[in-house]
């Protein structure tokens, strides 16, 4: 049942509810699911930074969408200015079928990347990553989130969970192979990015926080080349 109300907006579907609902398939994501168009607070937090400090919406781009979330392709392919690509493996919504290792993109490509809570599924991640800078144009921005842990100064790594049981016990996951941990921003410069870790979101009032079901504690890493 969608609660409609006032109190809470999803700024991508515009919808308004007395609360956010509850992912199923993770309980930890209470109040933070748009029940319309299926947003979280990760989405919501990406979509108020690009409407609010870049201008990726008023000039011809060309974006690519790795692992394309549906309420971001919902927005993104029908902003006239933008030349959308897709990709990933085994994804919907996606243009381009490919292994982010090894992709058979051209260099400098891409004006903006986004690529989000897809590299704690690769094994060289690293790699991926280097793939990434790569099609990036000189002076576009990537937007490569990841969930991390901040307790953490080392990511951790087991290369002897194999399968999916042993992943879902080690890393939370049954398809993660890794808990990032603060050395994320390291593993991203190593690949060759430029990266600025925005504390964003904080500088939101908290009514904003609130009304959008937003996580106050969530940084992001933003990369240029």
């Amino acid at each position: 049942m969608i609660l409609w109300g006032r109190r809470f907006t999803c700024p991508l579907c515009r919808h308004r509810y007395r609360r956010f609902a509850t992912l199923v398939i993770d309980p930890s994501f209470r109040n933070l699911l748009c029940p319309w168009c299926l947003s979280l607070e990760r989405h919501r937090l990406l979509w108020l930074y690009l409407l609010d400090k870049t201008g990726i919406f008023s000039q011809p781009i060309r974006l690519l969408h790795l692992t394309p979330e549906y309420p971001l392709y919902q927005a993104f392919r029908a902003a006239p200015n933008i030349r959308y690509v897709t990709a990933g493996l085994d994804a919907a919504f996606m243009q381009v079928e490919m292994d982010l290792v090894h992709t058979p993109l051209k260099d400098n490509l891409f004006e903006v990347i986004i690529c989000s809570h897809v590299l704690e599924h690769i094994w060289e991640d690293v790699a991926a990553m280097r793939e990434l800078c790569r099609v990036l144009k000189p002076g576009g921005l990537g937007f490569l989130q990841s969930p991390l842990d901040a307790n953490r100064a080392v990511t951790f790594e087991d290369p002897t969970c194999l399968t999916p049981e042993d992943r879902a016990r080690t890393f939370g996951q049954s398809d993660h192979v890794r808990i990032y941990g603060r050395d994320y921003k390291d593993r991203l410069e190593e690949a060759g990015f430029t990266v600025r870790v925005d504390g964003y979101v904080r500088t939101l009032p908290p009514e904003i926080i609130t009304r959008y079901g937003l996580v106050a504690t969530e940084d992001l890493y933003i990369c240029t080349k």
